[in-house]
């Protein structure tokens, strides 16, 4: 439903905030993996 439009901007804005919650989603998990791996 309203695929086609994401990629022209109808929602990029939502897109764009989903990809950076999944980047600090996973760069959370990256650094709570080092921190177990320091301890």
């Amino acid at each position: 439903m309203g695929y086609k439009y994401d990629n022209y901007g109808y929602g990029g804005g939502y897109c764009n905030g989903f990809a950076l919650l999944v980047v600090l989603f996973v760069l959370l998990i990256i650094v709570g993996a080092g921190f177990k791996g320091f301890y």
